[in-house]
């Protein structure tokens, strides 16, 4: 009997964990098509842009405000998971989404798609969880190195996570990178998940995070005219906003986690590319579910399970 994708979509908008060896074969099938992606795809317009950081609900309010897949297309900029309390859910409805519409979903690699950041910032020890073991973690991790690194809608958007690399001046360059791999601690493929746009400078410069860079206005421009693109879009940085736009419009900052870690108070927008090329940022606040099965709740079932244990 093979993979029932509608079923398990079916599942996971209700918020419910598919089976372990579901998992495996889900994220099996997904290699398998991702293998198959340039590490820069081209896509057409109309398409609905976002990311989103392991708050389940909000995603589902995506959905809700504009519009569920098949009906929209969708391009998500990475960090599906970590800091949210259910990057499980998250990225297994995201992954299952694209093998299902694999020509209408999107989805690029973010600095938190990683071994490394994943076993700091709470996914691995959700997998662990809500699993008893490692192995879930292992499937995923294993299926973000295959996660394409960038995306151009139209030829003429640039879609990443971060931003841009001093190694990078023309895509070609991101088409030749093995992508394959553990993202490194430096490199042009390390750029492109943890850069950022600094407003106050011109050029390249040292970043605060630890990794990538900052960069400024001319260095956008350059990159622009080289690749004959006119705009950039990209997510990593919170927007209490929910977006920035920069450099006499020529990059913008999507952010589509509302109320960041269920504390930082930010507004959250998703980015509808249109077929004449317009962008229109879509504003909403987090999802109301969030205040029913939120953090609070989540320590109270925590602290259940561990009085049970001991019992």
């Amino acid at each position: 009997m093979g993979l029932d994708l509608d079923a398990c979509i079916s599942q996971l908008l209700q918020k419910q964990l598919l089976a372990e060896s579901l998992i495996k074969e889900i994220c099996e099938k997904t290699k398998e098509l991702l293998m198959n992606e340039s590490n820069c795809v081209s896509i057409s317009a109309p398409v609905t842009v976002g990311d989103i950081h392991g708050q389940f609900y909000d995603l589902i309010e995506i959905f809700r405000i504009g519009g569920y897949c098949p009906s929209t297309n969708y391009l998500f900029l990475g960090d599906y998971v970590d800091r949210g309390l259910f990057s499980v859910e998250t990225i297994s409805l995201l992954t299952c989404l694209k093998l299902r519409y694999p020509h209408r979903v999107q989805l690029v690699r973010g600095n938190h798609e990683s071994r490394a950041v994943t076993q700091t910032y709470g996914f691995y020890t959700e997998c662990v969880r809500k699993y008893g073991s490692t192995n879930v973690w292992h499937y995923f991790t294993d299926m973000f190195d295959y996660l394409t690194l960038s995306v151009v809608i139209d030829d003429r958007i640039f879609c990443v996570h971060g931003g841009l690399s001093p190694s990078i001046h023309s895509i070609d360059q991101i088409k030749i990178l093995d992508r394959y791999r553990e993202i490194p601690h430096e490199g042009p493929m390390a750029d492109l998940v943890w850069s950022d746009p600094d407003p106050d400078k011109d050029e390249f410069a040292i970043s605060p995070r630890g990794a990538g860079y900052t960069f400024g206005g001319l260095v956008v421009k350059k990159f622009l005219e080289i690749n004959n693109m006119e705009h950039i879009l990209r997510a990593h940085q919170l927007c209490m906003e929910g977006y920035q736009v920069l450099y006499d419009d020529r990059l913008s900052t999507v952010w589509s986690a509302p109320n960041y870690c269920y504390r930082c108070g930010n507004m959250a927008s998703i980015l509808e590319v249109g077929v004449d090329g317009q962008r229109f940022f879509n504003v909403f606040d987090a999802a109301p579910e969030n205040d029913r099965d939120g953090p609070s709740q989540q320590t109270s079932l925590e602290k259940k399970d561990k009085i049970h244990y001991f019992l």
